[in-house]
């Protein structure tokens, strides 16, 4: 990236940060997708604590993105397609806390574009059942261990990579394929 470049923060959990950083990583206008955790009450929690259910946070992801070429309410219209909003803390065979669907807000212009886009979803019908995305200010974002930064990439032949990843990177690419990267 250029110093002139614009740049902004969104960040969103909706399941398994393996499911989330590769497609946000394909869109045109994000520069770097990092898995991680928020929403917890616990310092630099590990992976292993917050799958002990204990510590508050979920999996998420930060995405870094260039606000000129993809605004953030377009990001969250890509974010409520690519998961499930309405399934309370799980993601198909996921289940927990750390798995739910949540919004970590950067300022109250985010907050404002995330109840409008929630708004829209929910007028659009894209969804049978009423969303239960919980939407709160980002105290702290903390970067997951090595092992989880592109984790699809480095493993694509791994089971979940092949049994859950995969298809929804196919479903995206296609449902997203004009606004994908060149590649």
């Amino acid at each position: 990236m250029t110093e002139n470049t614009m740049r902004a923060l969104a960040t969103v959990g909706g399941g398994c940060f393996w499911c989330l950083e590769p497609l946000f990583r394909e869109l045109r206008g994000v520069s770097e997708v990092t898995s991680g955790y928020a929403g917890g009450h616990v310092p630099d929690p590990t992976y292993e604590q917050v799958c002990g259910k204990r510590t508050g946070h979920a999996e998420v992801v930060q995405i870094v993105y260039d606000p000129t070429m993809i605004d953030y309410a377009d990001i969250l219209r890509v974010f409520f397609t690519i998961h499930d909003p309405t399934t309370k803390d799980q993601q198909g065979a996921d289940v927990g806390p750390q798995y739910r669907s949540i919004v970590l807000t950067h300022d109250d212009a985010q907050a404002e574009a995330v109840k409008a886009v929630m708004a829209e979803v929910d007028a659009a019908g894209i969804w049978p059942a009423k969303l239960t995305t919980e939407v709160v200010p980002l105290a702290t974002f903390w970067p997951a261990e090595a092992e989880h930064q592109r984790y699809y990439e480095r493993n694509p032949w791994a089971g979940y990579c092949r049994a859950v990843i995969a298809p929804k990177v196919a479903k995206f690419r296609k449902a997203y394929a004009a606004r994908l990267k060149a590649a």
